[in-house]
């Protein structure tokens, strides 16, 4: 698969900031159907750096109150922290 389709975006949030700057540790928005091995791949070429390990999770999406009294459903998504090797650079 193509790096870009498996990646989507980085997820900036305050827990992701604390993990990068001190675990090394980044966080990303990732395909639902991507394994572990395909992310790390992915990471490693976008990027350029060397990926130690890699923990997923699916996310539920959120249920959100329409205009009328109707709900809907957000969809279910995918993250994925990445461990980078040490001595390599930060991402963000």
């Amino acid at each position: 698969m193509d790096p870009y389709a498996i990646v989507h975006t980085i997820l900036v949030t305050e827990k992701g900031t604390v993990l990068a700057d001190h675990l090394n540790q980044y966080t990303f928005r990732v395909a639902k159907d991507a394994n572990k091995i395909q992310i790390r791949s992915a990471v490693e070429a976008l990027f350029e750096v060397k990926v130690r390990a890699v923990n997923v999770m699916n996310r539920q999406g959120k249920r959100k109150r329409l205009r009328s009294a109707n709900y809907g459903k957000r969809p279910d998504w995918k993250k994925a922290v990445v461990t980078l090797a040490e001595g390599h650079i930060d991402i963000l």
